[in-house]
């Protein structure tokens, strides 16, 4: 385990080129309303976990019914194309378009419930090394999984070559160098969690804790809960040990890979950070730690028997919490007030 502070916090953007991320919730929450499957997640409060005065649990596991918070993500994006062509849109409003991703997850099937939804065609490039259950998870929302590469970074330029190839439009949730457009609309999707959140919190909490992988989750939550708690909560980002792409960056004072093994949280095993995350983050973000995969994977059984069964990804952030030693060194006492993401459904 490895803890950075963040030299950063409060600053100027870290990647000029790149924008913050976006903090406005209210358009989001216009247009999930229309939709009938975008039910409210809920808080949890979990006992008996770590020795503080509340752990509060943003359950996502069942959002819109496909399993984690990427619902919000990618499906949104393509809701917001839908609506800028008609005021009612339907299942024929995006006939005829085609969108691409890679995914080793969520996101993809984010990409093709909202596909389908809106009439669009999806294809999803995956590894080699990802399992046919999930893709035939895909397949149920009618998208057409391609594998190719041997890993997630391999795939991804798989699909970015067909997007040119074939004038399809391609939907990451990462951002980098002239992309950023469509992952700043994806990334103010997930403003829905955080300002439910915000809602459902009894009392403003003293810490957050934010798992990340590229970093879209945690760059969005962090940016709302500045912009409405301002100052007072800490907020600290998780990553595996094996995938610090993040706290690699602070510490560089510009946009590292990370080039581990990989990891069991393999939702958060990535080796480059989104660039609007990353500005996000170096303002937003209090501290960066990193967990090995054993560290994580000792506390899954007790979430599961406290209600919160989830994946290493989706408890990343809960494992540090549980921690005592780690509470200790980041001066969190029995008063704390802490805000966590339960991201993903177990698997």
């Amino acid at each position: 385990m490895k803890i950075s502070s963040n030299p950063y916090r409060g600053g100027q953007k870290l990647i000029p080129e790149a924008p913050f991320p976006a903090t406005d919730a209210a358009r989001v929450a216009t247009l999930l309303g229309q939709c009938p499957a975008a039910a409210e997640t809920p808080l949890t409060e979990v006992g008996g976990l770590a020795d503080v005065a509340n752990l509060w649990v943003k359950d996502e596991r069942e959002r819109m019914n496909l399993g984690s918070f990427k619902a919000l993500g990618a499906a949104y994006v393509i809701a917001r194309h839908a609506a800028d062509i008609s005021d009612a849109p339907d299942d024929t409003t995006l006939t005829g378009r085609t969108y691409v991703t890679a995914s080793a997850g969520n996101h993809g099937m984010s990409v093709a419930a909202g596909a389908r939804i809106f009439g669009a065609d999806a294809v999803v490039y995956i590894a080699e090394t990802v399992p046919e259950s999930f893709a035939d998870r895909l397949r149920s929302q009618n998208a057409r999984v391609v594998r190719q590469g041997a890993d997630y970074a391999a795939s991804m330029e798989a699909a970015a070559q067909a997007a040119r190839d074939s004038g399809w439009t391609l939907l990451s949730d990462s951002s980098w160098p002239g992309y950023f457009e469509l992952p700043h609309i994806l990334m103010e999707g997930y403003l829905q969690m955080a300002a439910e959140a915000v809602r459902q919190c009894p009392q403003k909490p003293t810490h957050i804790f934010l798992q990340a992988g590229v970093g879209g989750l945690a760059g969005a939550v962090a940016a709302y809960a500045r912009h409405v708690w301002k100052d007072a909560p800490q907020i600290i980002v998780v990553e595996p040990e094996a995938a610090p792409a993040l706290q690699a960056s602070i510490e560089a004072g510009a946009c590292v890979f990370a080039d581990g093994p990989d990891s069991v949280m393999g939702r958060l095993d990535c080796k480059e950070p989104s660039l609007i995350a990353l500005n996000g983050l170096a303002r937003d973000a209090d501290m960066f730690l990193t967990l090995s995969d054993e560290e994580v994977l000792r506390y899954l059984p007790a979430m599961a028997e406290a209600g919160i069964a989830t994946t290493a990804s989706g408890g990343a952030g809960i494992a540090v919490v549980m921690n005592s030693d780690v509470r200790t060194e980041l001066g969190m006492g029995p008063e704390a007030r802490v805000l966590c993401f339960l991201s993903e459904i177990a698997e």
